[in-house]
């Protein structure tokens, strides 16, 4: 009987944390395909899930932080959704690759054009964001979620350190620390390293082989004079 209940006991607590934790998961996010990089590009995704049971997400709206502006943001096409970008003038303009950008994307919203996002389902937006912001850890992209009820929910809580997560947080996209160069070049510049140890390894390799080689051929010969020798110093012994 006592195992019974223990055993009914566990399972109700599993339930219940099971519940609790749901509703974490069921919020607006966004994820690198990879890595962020301060300074770098990146692929990111928006993942959207439906969290009604009676009506579909049709549209999305991801705001950019107004203090990191991000001059270069690229949509993927996502079959039934249209993509309109929103771009504002900048109070400081932007230097990048040497151009001075003036305007920089200030919100993305997909609308859908057939069913949109149904119930039980979540979609992925994804974005190619660059150059990102060198001087935080991490980028806010406030985002608004419409259903076909008309019903909005705003995911704009700013998640703050310490603190419970709160009910309808904002994405957040941590990001890496810089690397040596955001295009590739250092990798580069390592692999080439390497492979210039590597062929001085193979050239060490193939002189010490030669080296070896030439020695082995030394021995013979002088083994081979060496009995000759004997025998030839073995038959005038035996004539005298």
């Amino acid at each position: 009987m006592k195992a019974s209940r223990i055993a009914a006991a566990a399972a109700v607590a599993g339930t219940a944390v099971l519940t609790l934790s749901a509703p974490a998961f069921a919020h607006v996010s966004v994820q690198p395909e990879g890595t962020a990089a301060k300074g770098g590009y990146a692929v990111v995704d928006f993942k959207v899930p439906n969290e009604r049971d009676n009506a579909s997400t049709t549209k999305v709206e991801v705001n950019f932080p107004a203090d990191h502006p991000i001059a270069s943001v690229m949509p993927e096409a996502i079959p039934g959704w249209k993509i309109d970008i929103t771009k504002s003038k900048l109070a400081k303009p932007l230097t990048m690759h040497g151009e001075k950008i003036d305007e920089a994307v200030t919100k993305v919203t997909w609308t859908s054009d057939g069913k949109g996002i149904e119930p039980g389902y979540f979609q992925k937006f994804p974005l190619s964001l660059g150059a990102l912001p060198e001087n935080t850890d991490q980028l806010v992209f406030k985002a608004v979620q419409t259903y076909s009820n008309k019903e909005v929910v705003r995911w704009i809580e700013v998640p703050q350190e310490g603190q419970d997560e709160p009910e309808n947080p904002a994405p957040v996209l941590e990001l890496s620390a810089a690397t040596d160069d955001h295009h590739g070049t250092a990798s580069a510049e390592k692999t080439a390293e390497k492979t210039g140890q590597t062929a001085a390894a193979a050239d060490s390799g193939d002189d010490s082989d030669t080296t070896a080689r030439v020695l082995g051929v030394v021995g013979i010969v002088v083994g081979v004079a060496g009995v000759a020798y004997g025998v030839l110093a073995g038959r005038r012994r035996t004539a005298a």
